[in-house]
């Protein structure tokens, strides 16, 4: 497991599949096309991970760092 853990927020996810381009082994769109956090999320960079959360339009992706148990994004 890397330094950060992921969760998406599927209210607030509106597709724009910017996770998929920046992280594609940690996000896909489903078939109602809101992303979903894939069992390969372990293979991508926390750095990717991280990115990929930031690049989101509406924030729907949660970066929690592992160690510390802290949110890491959004602020």
């Amino acid at each position: 497991m890397g330094r950060y853990k992921v969760q998406v927020i599927r209210d607030k996810c509106i597709g724009a599949a910017s996770c998929v381009a920046v992280a594609s082994k940690a996000f896909k769109l489903d078939d109602q096309q809101k992303a979903v956090v894939l069992p390969t999320v372990g293979e991508e960079s926390d750095d990717n991970l991280l990115l990929a959360a930031q690049s989101c339009p509406t924030a729907a992706i949660i970066v929690t760092d592992t160690q510390t148990g802290e949110q890491v994004w959004p602020k």
